[in-house]
């Protein structure tokens, strides 16, 4: 059930939060032991708080999201527990407050079922992990779910609750959700506040409507004094949903103009929800390629000695529990110059720039989230190559420079089964009206497959 449909139960009477994370548990019970989603799950605590919501709807004093499972991925701090950013390098030691999305969601009245799982520092599309076992996609296990929201991803779509909050600074939210067939929005940079902010980092829902997503954003987006990044506050009208598809401007990008080749399946399928669009009213052109090799290589060099300058002060026994792909990767780092360096920093503005030029003509810009389909899960990347990265993030990364929101939903399957994500592009600021769009989609894409395990 969504979200949206527990609360219409819950204020009827007809159903309880504690009926409701007992019936989450038993799915979790039955389907962690070969997905390996969560960390620091809890079932004790989730039922205490399941009862304590049980007692503020009698109470009438019910939160916006009183008594609905949800999980946090591992990075988004939890007062009490270790946050180990998915390697086995971090000294562990208790979180001492709650993250600013931690916090609503609790002051909202969720119920906290677990911290879901990531790749190394969250640098992977991936469920590879040095500290976790390796997360799986729910649609075929051999496969990975994508990351670095890794464990959200695949908690959402095996039904681990409806409401799967992520991060996402090249795709990290977008990728997984098209891999796995849900709902991820990664918002307007600044829309939701992180605690630490860094430049194109994002907290987002994953979910498995849209309704849903709108719903969490209603919390996650409160303000937080502590993300001095953060957009002023908004009064946004999260429920309002409606649009009406004619007369709208989409822009159709196929090609990003670098890394890997857009899938057959993958094209048609996207391609096809232009056709959708058009249908609907709505005028589709073309968007030419925009992203350039010296973008992404500048991007990759910077991120490189970024991490390098982290993980090699680390004492040497440390460094060594690293995962080795994400290791190997860093060391690129460490002979880079500083012109070099600034010239790869310099990239992520020329990116901002590109990617807002190429939108400028249009409301909304579709295409694919990821080129290719998701590969063997005991792969880090969809090339398995520490030199060639980010091969598959053509399409995603752009808008985490440019800071526009930017949505994955689902538009249909590859001839093996596996979900095909189609991203939804907005102009800056306007994630409403991007929720809105693939919302219209919901309503116009063939029937969704049911996802059986």
């Amino acid at each position: 059930m969504s979200a949206k449909d527990l609360l219409a139960e819950y204020r009827k009477a007809t159903l309880s939060p504690v009926e409701v994370t007992e019936a989450v548990l038993a799915r979790i019970d039955a389907l962690e032991p070969d997905l390996h989603a969560l960390y620091a799950f809890d079932p004790e605590q989730a039922r205490s708080a399941a009862k304590a919501s049980e007692q503020r709807w009698r109470s009438g004093t019910a939160g916006a999201l009183e008594g609905i499972p949800l999980t946090l991925k591992e990075n988004i701090a939890t007062r009490g527990v270790p946050v180990p950013l998915g390697t086995a390098a971090t000294e562990l030691q208790p979180a001492p407050v709650d993250a600013p999305a931690a916090a609503r969601a609790r002051e909202a009245g969720a119920v906290l079922l677990a911290k879901t799982t990531m790749p190394d520092y969250g640098m992977l599309t991936s469920g590879l992990s040095s500290f976790h076992t390796a997360t799986r996609n729910p649609w075929d296990t051999a496969r990975t779910p994508g990351g670095s929201s890794a464990g959200a991803a695949a908690a959402a779509a095996a039904g681990y609750g409806p409401l799967h909050v992520g991060t996402d600074i090249g795709g990290s939210i977008r990728l997984p959700a098209g891999w796995c067939g849900l709902v991820g929005l990664k918002p307007s940079f600044g829309r939701v506040p992180v605690d630490p902010p860094y430049p194109g980092r994002v907290v987002g829902p994953l979910t498995r409507t849209v309704a849903d997503a709108a719903l969490l954003m209603t919390v996650l987006s409160a303000p937080d004094e502590r993300d001095h990044l953060s957009l002023p506050p908004a009064r946004i009208p999260w429920s309002e949903l409606d649009i009406d598809p004619s007369g709208l401007r989409i822009g159709l990008h196929l090609e990003s103009g670098v890394g890997l080749d857009v899938e057959p399946d993958i094209r048609a399928a996207v391609v096809e929800a232009a056709g959708l669009f058009e249908a609907a009213g709505a005028s589709v052109e073309e968007v030419r390629p925009f992203l350039t090799r010296e973008m992404l290589d500048g991007l990759d060099t910077f991120w490189r000695v970024r991490f390098w300058t982290e993980i090699s002060a680390m004492p040497a026994q440390r460094r060594a529990k690293i995962l080795p792909y994400i290791a190997e990767w860093a060391e690129g780092g460490a002979t880079a110059t500083g012109a070099e360096t600034y010239r790869g920093f310099a990239q992520m503005d020329a990116m901002s720039t590109a990617a807002l030029r190429a939108g400028s003509p249009f409301d909304f810009v579709i295409s694919p989230v990821c080129p290719v389909s998701a590969p063997p899960a005991g792969w880090a990347s969809p090339t398995n190559d520490p030199r060639r990265p980010f091969e598959h993030i053509g399409f995603t990364v752009p808008y985490n420079m440019s800071g526009q929101p930017a949505v994955s939903v689902n538009c249909g399957y590859t001839r093996d089964g596996q979900p095909i994500g189609l991203q939804i592009a907005g102009r800056r600021f306007e994630d409403l009206q991007v929720l809105r769009l693939a919302a219209a989609f919901e309503e116009i894409r063939p029937a969704q497959r049911a996802l059986r395990l």
